[in-house]
């Protein structure tokens, strides 16, 4: 069978039961892929739409070697996000998930990953405005999601700039991704709506990514390993392209979900105190749950972080086709049938 002019594929979305990994999921599925799932859990929608699913953990290497196995290529997606939490737990999902991954890939004849990684790699606490690639890694990070992704993306790109290997690789860094059925900032953003507070004076402007796009993106980096193989190794960053200002951004959201913006404010000086002091305090009780606030989100709620997507828009024929706007509209309307939804139930 064929599609587009190529033949169909077998392939591994790992964490393809998540916000991203179903979005990449459902393309390949309408693409006419066989498709396999990794994660932990079982995700009915992925039945129903014909998804092989294999649960495993993603920290189990013989788990993720026999998932490997076949496949013609393979998306890594699964990730532990967050801002809090033992260092252990990122490192074992993040940076030796990803070793695992590339290990099975190896192993099972899989001829591309495409990697997604994040910005927050090249995160060094200042603004962050237009910077391209050549970013370097930080001397220090400020939180162990950061660091364990920044250690899982030098892995993948090694690996892609090695000739000796038959594993050719993209490593894509979506920034801030959205839309309907988003189940890390939205609702974040939402339940915390009568606690926010602006940090700084509410300019600092920040790149986003609507799902369709982000997941759009990493079907292009794959296409385009297989059209111009010496792209190995590559990194990119993938966003709307048309940076916004934070707060804006998060009054959007707000106003999708029937909620009324950000008044008050904090500065940038005071947020970063509280979110040392609450770090010490958490740390000193082990308490489980993530602080209000910590250093690092005070330094990300306040300062300037958008990118240069001309290297994506050259080398994988990206284009941000879903805008903002119209983002915005689809997530109100998906916000309204959840809440009318649970109303009616």
């Amino acid at each position: 069978m064929t599609y587009q002019g190529q033949t169909r594929q077998s392939v591994l979305v790992t964490g393809g039961g998540g916000f991203l990994g179903k979005a990449i999921v459902k393309l390949l599925v309408a693409r006419g892929d066989r498709v396999y799932s990794f994660s932990r859990q079982r995700y009915p929608e992925l039945d129903d739409w014909g998804v092989m699913q294999i649960q495993g953990d993603i920290s189990d290497a013989a788990a993720v070697e026999a998932a490997c196995r076949g496949k013609d290529v393979v998306y890594h997606t699964a990730a532990k996000a967050g801002v809090w939490g033992p260092y252990s737990d990122y490192y074992r999902i993040n940076t030796e998930g990803a070793r695992n991954v590339i290990t099975g890939c190896k192993s099972g004849g899989v001829s591309r990953l495409i990697h997604t990684s994040s910005p927050s790699v090249v995160f060094d606490g200042g603004d962050m405005e237009g910077i391209n690639e050549s970013a370097p890694y930080p001397s220090r990070y400020h939180a162990p999601y950061p660091e364990t992704k920044s250690l899982a993306e030098q892995m993948v790109r090694q690996t892609g700039c090695n000739k000796q290997e038959n594993l050719r690789t993209i490593v894509l860094r979506p920034h801030l991704i959205w839309g309907p059925g988003d189940n890390h900032l939205t609702p974040r953003i939402l339940q915390r709506a009568q606690r926010l507070r602006r940090v700084g004076d509410g300019k600092n402007r920040v790149d986003v990514i609507y799902i369709d796009n982000a997941a759009k993106a990493h079907l292009l980096a794959e296409t385009a390993l297989i059209q111009h193989p010496d792209l190995s190794g590559n990194v990119y960053f993938i966003s709307q392209g048309d940076p916004i200002p934070l707060w804006e951004m998060v009054d959007n959201i707000l106003k999708a979900g029937g909620l009324p913006p950000v008044r008050r404010a904090i500065s940038p000086a005071a947020a970063f105190k509280i979110g040392g002091i609450l770090e010490w305090i958490y740390t000193l009780f082990s308490l489980k749950s993530e602080p209000p606030m910590t250093r690092f989100v005070a330094r990300e709620l306040a300062t300037s972080h958008w990118f240069d997507i001309s290297a994506a828009r050259r080398d994988l024929g990206y284009t941000p086709e879903i805008s903002t706007a119209e983002g915005l509209k689809r997530l109100t309307d998906y916000l309204n049938g959840y809440q009318q939804f649970s109303e009616a139930t």
